[in-house]
């Protein structure tokens, strides 16, 4: 079953490649800088470096919500991510949350806290959001990456609009039904003994 996974990942690297190309020419989807590459995949959020974006002329970031800073069903938050977030702004780095729950009063909570603006549902991967996201900041797409945990909504997405990607392994959280067959193709599970921190969220609706 490890092997099949490994397969179906490299199969839909390949598509998404393809899907790139076909849009995007000959545009490499990744940043190159001094024959270095920006990390494709990070355990958390606040593992990502801040210079590392800035050294890829990096200046804005389309970031998940869901099990991605904090569980869907609240019951985790990604550590750092706050502290993280907070760093990334003060070195000149914008945000902007795309989220596809559909719970607003949530993604409202959130993006007070955070201090960043939000859109839900985003409606992830199609492109409308995302190039939103890109004109409220302003900046090329080039210029932009997208975070997130899942590979059909943020990494397609990223495809499509023409910024960079790096995925996050995602947050501890009950499957949805799709997930029971599919999740482990198009997402990281969070690795055993790396740190998490619990979370007791109250909204108001």
């Amino acid at each position: 079953m490890k092997n099949l996974t490994v397969v179906f990942r490299k199969l839909f690297s390949t598509l998404a490649l393809r899907l790139h190309l076909l849009i995007h020419g000959n545009n490499p989807i990744g940043f190159k800088s001094n024959s270095h590459k920006l990390p494709r995949r990070a355990y958390t959020l606040a593992s990502i470096e801040i210079d590392s974006l800035k050294n890829f002329r990096i200046q804005g970031i389309i970031l998940d919500l869901d099990n991605t800073i904090v569980s869907e069903d609240d019951k985790y938050l990604s550590p750092y991510a706050e502290d993280w977030i907070t760093q990334a702004k003060l070195a000149g780095l914008q945000f902007f949350i795309l989220s596809n729950g559909k719970r607003r009063y949530r993604v409202k909570y959130w993006s007070h806290r955070l201090d960043i603006p939000a859109l839900s549902p985003a409606k992830k991967p199609f492109l409308p959001a995302f190039r939103q996201a890109i004109a409220y900041m302003g900046l090329p797409a080039q210029h932009v990456i997208v975070i997130g945990d899942s590979l059909h909504t943020d990494f397609v997405g990223s495809l499509l609009c023409g910024c960079g990607f790096i995925q996050v392994s995602s947050l501890p959280h009950p499957p949805r039904w799709w997930e029971k067959f599919a999740g482990k193709w198009v997402q990281i599970p969070y690795p055993s003994g790396v740190e998490l921190w619990d979370f007791d969220g109250a909204y108001e609706s």
